[in-house]
């Protein structure tokens, strides 16, 4: 009788007895694939669309405005109980300054860009006046040791904020109308560069050094935008460091922050470098997700300007990295967006004003960032639309009403408004429709010549 035979295949040589593995199938990242790319192409396509610039800017000019109140309100707390025996004091001004930002923000929203080139010196004449007059003492305030507010009533007004805007308006008008003479360094430097100069020399006596390197980004965002020649933007560039160098070696204060970064790990820790080591520990004890909204300790008194300078370490500690990422996205996206609609506008003076308006709000907040984290001397810059502060969130404010402007001012976005109509809320704001933009009519040389 015959052994029963098993239905189990024998082992051979050079197979395991095991059953093989299966094969992945053909197809079985292609479904990966193809939403990655539908999800790309459609991404691609909404960038085509002609107001996606004006949804871009309006998205990040808002939460970077709620997310700024929210870290004001926990920030502020501790500090607004102590002084003024409510926890929202300082919350409750920033509010009101918000207001009236977005006041402005209409403003700049509205008004249309060639009025507004138009008032532009008269801007900068009231703003450079503002400076003089804010350094008469009784009339200008000093604090922090810098005499550079108005105070009205338990309110102050700082004037630089202004001509910083208004600098950029005017300067662009300047360089927009020499663009095609701008590889000439005499047509370039005057009268821009002079009158820079004298609204630094103002600052300087304040002294505010870090609207001073602010006004100085502007300058340079301004030269650079116009097409003004590298070389000449490098010497520029190369003396205002130098300068700034020299200011920071003449005050005792300064020298003081400069020693302190420079030599962190042997500087006495109560001393200069206080704030910023505070600031790094408020980072440190955030980890990955953070505290949580209002848990964090460094605004008990630990860490100073916690809801104004510093208020990006109280974003650290209670937010964690993932909040301080969500920031750092934002201001990404609004230099893509600024830049964006800078090169699809066809307005020169508009193209200028608005490449150097995302320029300077992207390199203050970068700067702000920076000093937080130890990687910059601090300077005392604010963090756009975060940072408490009336002066400087009304001016901001007023800014992205200009890049909203100037948004709807792109030329496809103008096609689209007049064709398809205005929604509700444009319509509620009264926003009149956008006017394509028309290059100025250039008389011919005999009639220049006759009216010479």
């Amino acid at each position: 009788m015959a052994a029963p035979t098993s239905s189990r295949p024998s082992a051979g040589p050079g197979r395991s007895g095991r059953r093989p593995a299966p094969k992945a199938a053909p197809g079985a990242f292609a479904g990966l694939r193809a939403a990655a790319v539908r999800s790309g192409t459609a991404l691609q396509m909404w960038l085509r669309r002609p107001l996606t610039s004006l949804h871009l800017i309006l998205a990040v000019f808002g939460l970077l405005t709620l997310f700024g109140l929210v870290m004001v309100l926990s920030a502020s707390s501790v500090e607004s109980l102590t002084q003024d025996g409510s926890s929202y004091s300082v919350f409750t001004k920033q509010v009101m300054f918000c207001l009236l930002g977005l006041v402005l923000f209409w403003v700049g929203l509205r008004i249309p860009p060639r009025r507004m080139r138009a008032l532009a010196p008269v801007m900068l004449l009231v703003g450079v006046a503002a400076l003089v007059a804010v350094l008469i003492p009784g009339v200008g305030v000093v604090r922090n040791g810098s005499r550079a507010w108005f105070a009205l009533g338990s309110f102050s007004l700082q004037p630089s904020e202004g001509v910083k805007v208004a600098l950029t308006l005017w300067g662009a008008h300047v360089l927009a109308a020499r663009r095609v003479v701008m590889h000439r360094w005499k047509h370039a430097l005057n009268p821009l560069v002079p009158v820079t100069l004298v609204v630094l020399t103002l600052l300087v006596l304040e002294p505010d050094m870090g609207m001073s390197v602010s006004m100085g980004i502007v300058l340079i965002a301004l030269l650079y935008f116009a097409g003004a020649p590298m070389k000449l933007i490098a010497a520029i560039a190369g003396g205002g460091l130098a300068g700034a160098v020299v200011l920071g070696l003449t005050a005792g204060y300064r020298v003081s922050r400069i020693t302190a970064f420079l030599s962190s790990d042997t500087s006495d820790p109560l001393g200069p470098a206080y704030q910023a080591n505070q600031a790094l520990y408020s980072l440190a004890d955030g980890g990955l997700l953070g505290a949580g909204l209002g848990q964090g300790r460094a605004k008990w008194s630990y860490l100073p300007n916690a809801h104004n300078d510093f208020i990006f370490a109280i974003i650290g500690e209670e937010l964690g990295l993932v909040g301080a990422l969500a920031v750092l996205a934002l201001f990404a996206t609004l230099a893509y967006t600024g830049l964006r609609i800078a090169s699809r506008s066809t307005d020169p003076w508009l193209r200028i004003v608005v490449a150097t308006s995302t320029t300077w709000l992207v390199a203050q907040a970068s700067i702000n960032i920076g000093y937080v984290v130890g990687l910059l001397p601090v300077t005392g810059l604010q963090l756009p639309l975060i940072s408490s502060g009336g002066t400087s969130l009304v001016v901001t404010m007023f800014v992205f009403g200009i890049l909203t402007n100037a948004a709807r001012h792109e030329p496809e976005a103008v096609a689209a408004l007049r064709s398809d109509g205005q929604g509700r809320i444009a319509r509620l704001l009264r926003l009149p429709l956008p006017e394509p933009y028309k290059a100025p009519v250039a008389r011919p040389p005999a009639q220049r010549a006759v009216r010479r």
